[in-house]
């Protein structure tokens, strides 16, 4: 598969809580030079993202992050802000709480909550597979398909697992047509990358494979040495 294309299903994510304006800056510019689906970053920095990018790349920002486990009317807020700031796309954690407690009505309002606040978004919802049974996961793909969302995204990144190829493959065999599948966290290589994509995934949430692209550059200029 070729890096462009590659490149052109990532998110390019810097989401740690210590990150620097001039961090993100230097992100968003490495998503314009490789042509990256957005740039996904925190909330606080959405404002000063757009009006640095203007139209020129898409920001995508995390709700409800890392743990999922705010109100409902707490996500919206934050959704409908994340918009007003800039925000292209949105990136929501489920409530993994209401899951584990089978309280699947409240998980699909919870989606839903944000869904309304941000109808002109583009919306994926995390459900962070590494804290789930086989049969949430399921259960999940069927309530994500009639949430309105356009992904599903198998993690944060923050917990104690990331994408796995079974993860990624249940969620595209068992998920609606029209719900598309983001993979996450843990995604280090372009072997990584070509896997995840061939099992179905039309985004991945990565900082690594602008990395590998830019190795891959600087390989490919290195002078030839004469033995």
């Amino acid at each position: 598969m070729d890096i462009k294309d590659i490149l052109a299903t990532c998110d390019h994510t810097l989401l740690r809580v210590d990150c620097t304006a001039e961090e993100i800056r230097k992100l968003c510019d490495q998503g314009i030079k490789y042509n990256c689906a957005s740039v996904c970053i925190p909330p606080c920095h959405v404002a000063g993202a757009k009006r640095y990018v203007g139209d020129k790349l898409k920001i995508c920002t995390v709700i409800g992050f890392p743990n999922g486990y705010m109100t409902s009317a707490a996500k919206a807020f934050e959704a409908a802000d994340a918009v007003k700031n800039g925000a292209d796309e949105i990136d929501m954690v489920i409530n993994v709480s209401m899951v584990k407690d089978g309280c699947w009505d409240a998980v699909a309002k919870d989606i839903k909550a944000v869904r309304e606040a941000c109808p002109e978004s583009l919306l994926k919802v995390i459900i962070e597979t590494c804290l789930l049974t086989e049969e949430e996961k399921l259960r999940l793909c069927a309530i994500v398909g009639e949430s309105g969302a356009e992904y599903i995204k198998t993690s944060t990144g923050f917990s104690k697992g990331g994408a796995t190829a079974a993860d990624v493959k249940l969620m595209r065999e068992n998920s609606p047509a029209h719900v598309k599948v983001k993979a996450a966290g843990g995604i280090s290589s372009i072997k990584d990358a070509e896997e995840f994509i061939s099992l179905g995934a039309e985004r991945l949430g990565t900082s690594r494979i602008v990395k590998c692209a830019m190795e891959l550059e600087n390989a490919a200029d290195a002078p030839n040495e004469a033995y």
